[in-house]
């Protein structure tokens, strides 16, 4: 049987969510338009929707249904 690899995150997942995003933009700035270009903008937009779920799902509004 195969054991799993762990591996412990330095950094929180909104943070790597945000530089992934932020790599995702600043490549699409210097390409020109074109089928990259809007999948790097797709992906950085995909991220940063991400990091507005994650900051829903921790928001102490939430409670578990009763």
């Amino acid at each position: 049987m195969l054991k799993r690899r762990r591996f412990k995150q330095t950094t929180t997942l909104n943070e790597r969510l945000a530089d992934a995003a932020a790599r995702c933009r600043e490549e699409a700035r210097t390409l020109t338009p074109g089928r990259r270009r809007d999948m790097l903008l797709r992906q950085a937009r995909q991220d940063e929707t991400a990091m507005q779920i994650d900051a829903w799902l921790r928001s102490p509004g939430l409670r578990a249904p009763t």
